[in-house]
């Protein structure tokens, strides 16, 4: 049996919904990306070679989607949290837009749009499914990207700022804070 351990803070609900551990039955013919998934990275372990030290995280967080996307065709009868969400294409549609482009204004009849409904039947059905409103979501998903990129690389505030969709630095770091307790430059070197 193998192992993935996963660090809970400031999770992506996606992962908070998943129990302590995630059991897959082997079948054959079931699954076939995972074992692809699984036989490559056990290659790249077996027989290190140049690169095989780039190669690991990218095998690893393969693994995961795929081990992820089996786990979650494998509850069929799942009626909440983010195996509802996955199986939804409108509210799919969009989560896909505001993840493809955090930094983009997006307004809920833009983003209803991306879904194909009407501004309040979206808007109802995302709160639904997702447990937060559309611009409550794409403010949370911008801290993430923005946190992410803070910790691990070298990007200036000004430019962080941007990608998450803010204008100007203080705007960025007053959202940042009121969201982490902290100053973003605070938090870069926490």
């Amino acid at each position: 049996m193998r192992r993935l351990l996963l660090h809970r803070t400031r999770t992506h609900p996606l992962l908070g919904d998943l129990p302590e551990v995630i059991h897959l039955p082997a079948r054959l013919g079931r699954h076939q990306a995972l074992r692809m998934a699984v036989e490559l990275l056990g290659n790249e372990l077996g027989q290190p070679s140049a690169g095989t030290a780039a190669a690991l995280p990218a095998l690893v967080d393969m693994l995961l989607l795929f081990v992820l996307r089996a786990w979650f065709d494998e509850q069929p009868d799942a009626r909440g949290g983010w195996a509802a969400v996955l199986r939804d294409p409108a509210i799919v549609a969009a989560l896909e837009g505001i993840h493809r482009e955090p930094a983009r204004a997006w307004t809920v009849e833009e983003l209803a749009r991306l879904a194909g409904l009407s501004r309040s039947a979206f808007a109802k059905r995302f709160t639904a499914l997702v447990g937060r409103p559309p611009l409550a979501y794409l403010t949370w998903w911008r801290m993430t990207t923005a946190a992410r990129l803070l910790r691990s690389s070298d990007t200036s505030l000004r430019a962080v700022a941007a990608k998450a969709g803010y204008a100007s630095e203080f705007a960025f770091a007053k959202a940042f804070k009121r969201e982490y307790g902290t100053a973003p430059g605070r938090y870069r070197y926490s």
